[in-house]
């Protein structure tokens, strides 16, 4: 889904904002958890059936990545992303399965022009990951380093 290029003037608090869909498999999840966080439940679907689970689960670096990725392809940081100080409040809400369909919704959080440099700003924008039954997975705000309009 793609949107246009977005500075930070463009943000408001308040406005929301969709990712398309994106999906994962028991081989992306595997693949993954075996290079960053190979844990028994990520990578081992025998002794994922028989841990507190019930069964595989992607990590959630990997399902925090994927997101976030769907994020960038939308375009709307393309212009003015100029990094990020940080996270806050990163929560794993539910496990995140083979088969699953991830969209992530943002909202608008803050948006305050920088006092000392002002080329830029900061934008604070909350993000929830949610699965195709409709239930949260992961959440967390984002401050984003933004460009201001040329």
């Amino acid at each position: 889904m793609a949107m246009k290029e977005f500075y930070l003037e463009d943000f408001k608090p308040g406005d929301t904002y969709k990712t398309g869909a994106v999906g994962i498999s028991e081989k992306q999840i595997v693949d993954f958890a075996l290079l960053y966080d190979p844990q028994p439940f990520h990578i081992d679907a025998k002794a994922a059936k028989e841990s507190i689970y019930g069964g595989l689960i992607a990590s959630g670096f990997q399902t925090f990545a994927l997101g976030f990725r769907a994020v960038l392809d939308t375009g709307m940081f393309k212009a003015a992303s100029m990094g990020s100080p940080g996270c806050d409040e990163l929560r794993w809400l539910k496990p995140v399965r083979p088969g699953d369909t991830l969209t992530v919704a943002m909202e608008v959080k803050e948006v305050r022009p920088s006092q000392s440099k002002p080329d830029r700003g900061i934008m604070r924008m909350a993000y929830r990951y949610v699965n195709q039954k409709g239930e949260d997975v992961l959440s967390f705000t984002a401050m984003h380093l933004l460009k201001r309009r040329p």
